[in-house]
């Protein structure tokens, strides 16, 4: 341009001379980047990559067609998962900030920052107590006898039975006949696994339901707090000691699932177990219910719509590939879902086939395969403790990574909003430390007797699919159709050398919003009042929490961009427009200098470059 101006501000922030930048002022802060990209892919697998994968795609596949079931799976993934995991890190690169600041893009609708904020919130509360669980069976794996293979502890009721094979009681006249012990047929349809008398009468120490909190279980406190304080230490120092603490936990457990692979494969009745996986039923392709499970599946796992893919996003290169790296991270956890359930599958075989019993009576998924159907499994192998021992440390990582960088996510959202304010020496430090112990005391109701039922209720309404779905169906739109998908196409185009494949902007503008709507509404129509263990019904009251922790989130949006419009003046169309004006960082002027003059078509383009004390500093380029 050959022109010397300066952004309004009271002390420069960016002065351009010449069209070179030549320096930013007190208000504008570097901001971190990974030391290799490689800590950038690391901490992406960790995050995306988690329980999910092991313990719900593997289960999904076998119930829903086998082999089939990829069919419906993979074309999601092409028409919803990788464009949002895409739009989502992309988002996070261009805007160099975390979830609530990246939509500076189309401010009127920050809601969608508040939003994930909110989710990302609940998500790091309950799914540290999946990781507290798993670190307390850890614990119990170092003795001679796993404590869960046994009838003979404090815990154990007189229904507990050690081995029962089924076809001693497959003749209807044996109903009488005493077949283990002192128990006839008829009494063992009631009889319970030590595991289950282990998970539900000492682990949870479980009451009759959500209005009988009960007592705290302190050795369940301890192991929680100990792992608060683990993810304290990963997270305080920011992404320079993240990076690095992410490439042993995202990589051991794939040494891990290797080691119990190879063991898997060769027990007996390993094979029907892995047949039962991937054996393909076509009929299942014509069932609603098999389509709706791949694009919830696709959406927990990818985990969109936490805002913590755009705050990793955030602290790349500003020309970094991201267009390649969704397709590799997305290659790698689908990879990992698939490759899980040929672990879980032969270890569940062998169980069948020890219990005399088809799959279908062992195969679970949640924490009903992770803390009964696997520790029983392995309870039934030589050197049970060492199986038992890796498979939760295992659980242990696969779940850290995830949480730590949640966490992270959340911090990087909140330090955003205070960019130049209270520059404290420890300010990141303080700010995690307060996260971490708000989040503990909320899981204290957690830990009590009934803190089942309360991690339920998180878990089916706080970051349920309907949430996810709501965040995904928005974050489209705004791209796509405020800011515009040819806009954000040439951004994206700036940044990484080349223009993505025109597929992206179609699956933003049309196909994955479509894809999204019709699944949150699948959803609402088939909704299901909450139930555990299908016996108990949670009372009216409890559906009204759950209800709320839903809506804390999906209401954001809508009241964020209704309380804006009213805030501002002028006619609405003055309104609107004001409102979906970007308001751009100092990096962007950086990116535009380097880009050279700006070209005709950009004449007459007005920039708002920073919002400082609710005046916004413009330019328009001549």
């Amino acid at each position: 341009t050959g022109q010397s101006w300066t952004c309004g501000l009271p002390e420069p922030s960016v002065q351009l001379k010449g069209g070179v930048a030549t320096g930013a002022g007190p208000g504008y802060q570097e901001r971190e980047t990974w030391t290799r990209q490689m800590d950038f892919i690391m901490s992406c697998v960790g995050f995306a990559v988690g329980l999910g994968n092991v313990w719900r795609f593997p289960y999904l596949c076998y119930k829903n067609g086998g082999g089939v079931f990829l069919i419906p799976y993979l074309l999601i993934v092409f028409v919803g998962g990788i464009p949002i995991f895409f739009l989502e890190i992309a988002l996070g690169q261009f805007m160099k900030a975390g979830s609530i600041n990246v939509w500076n893009i189309a401010p009127l609708f920050k809601g969608l920052g508040y939003a994930s904020m909110v989710i990302v919130f609940f998500c790091n509360t309950y799914y540290i107590m999946v990781l507290a669980w798993g670190f307390y069976y850890l614990i119990k794996s170092f003795n001679a006898t796993l404590p869960w293979s046994t009838c003979n502890n404090e815990w154990n009721t007189p229904s507990c039975i050690e081995i029962f094979h089924q076809q001693d009681c497959s003749n209807g006249s044996l109903s009488n006949a005493t077949v283990t012990g002192n128990m006839t047929c008829a009494e063992l349809e009631d009889a319970r696994s030590p595991i289950i008398e282990f998970w539900e009468n000492k682990v949870l120490n479980i009451s009759s339901g959500l209005d009988e909190a009960g007592q705290v279980n302190w050795e369940l406190t301890l192991c929680l707090m100990a792992v608060w304080v683990l993810v304290y230490f990963c997270v305080w120092k920011g992404v320079k000691s993240t990076g690095k603490i992410v490439y042993f936990t995202a990589t051991f457990p794939y040494v891990v699932l290797i080691i119990l692979l190879v063991r898997g494969v060769t027990l007996p009745g390993a094979y029907n177990g892995i047949m039962y996986y991937i054996k393909p039923d076509w009929s299942k392709l014509q069932e609603a219910q098999v389509w709706i499970d791949a694009g919830t599946q696709i959406f927990f796992s990818y985990a969109i719509g936490l805002g913590a893919l755009t705050a990793l996003g955030s602290y790349n290169r500003f020309n970094n590939d991201c267009y390649k790296d969704a397709f590799i991270l997305a290659l790698i956890n689908s990879g990992t879902s698939f490759f899980s359930g040929f672990v879980v599958f032969s270890i569940l075989g062998f169980m069948a086939a020890e219990q005399g019993v088809d799959v279908s009576q062992v195969a679970e998924s949640g924490p009903g395969l992770a803390f009964i159907a696997y520790p029983k499994a392995v309870s039934l192998m030589p050197v049970a403790p060492l199986w038992a021992a890796l498979f939760f440390f295992m659980l242990l990582l696969l779940g850290l990574d995830s949480q730590f960088v949640g966490v992270e996510g959340f911090i990087t959202g909140i330090l955003d909003l205070f960019p130049g304010k209270y520059q404290h020496r420890y300010k990141r430090e303080i700010a995690v430390a307060l996260c971490c112990l708000l989040c503990f005391i909320i899981d204290l109701s957690m830990v009590t007797q009934g803190g089942m039922y309360v991690f339920q209720l998180f878990d089916y309404y706080s970051a349920s699919g309907m949430t996810l779905l709501w965040q995904a169906l928005w974050e489209c739109i705004v791209v796509a159709w405020v800011y515009g998908a040819d806009r954000f196409m040439d951004d994206v185009a700036r940044m990484i050398g080349y223009r993505p494949f025109p597929w992206m902007k179609w699956c933003w503008s049309f196909l994955t919003p479509c894809l999204c709507m019709g699944i949150f509404l699948f959803h609402l129509v088939n909704y299901k009042q909450l139930t555990y263990n299908n016996v108990y019904v949670y009372p009216w009251w409890g559906e009204v929490i759950g209800w709320c922790l839903a809506l804390s989130s999906m209401l954001c949006i809508p009241v964020s961009l209704l309380y804006k419009l009213f805030r501002a003046k002028g006619t609405l169309r003055e309104r609107w427009a004001h409102l979906t004006s970007p308001v751009w960082g100092a990096h962007h002027l950086e990116y535009m200098v380097e880009a050279g003059p700006p070209p005709a078509q950009m004449k007459g383009f007005s920039a708002i470059l920073s919002r400082e004390g609710g005046v916004d500093m413009q330019h328009t380029w001549t």
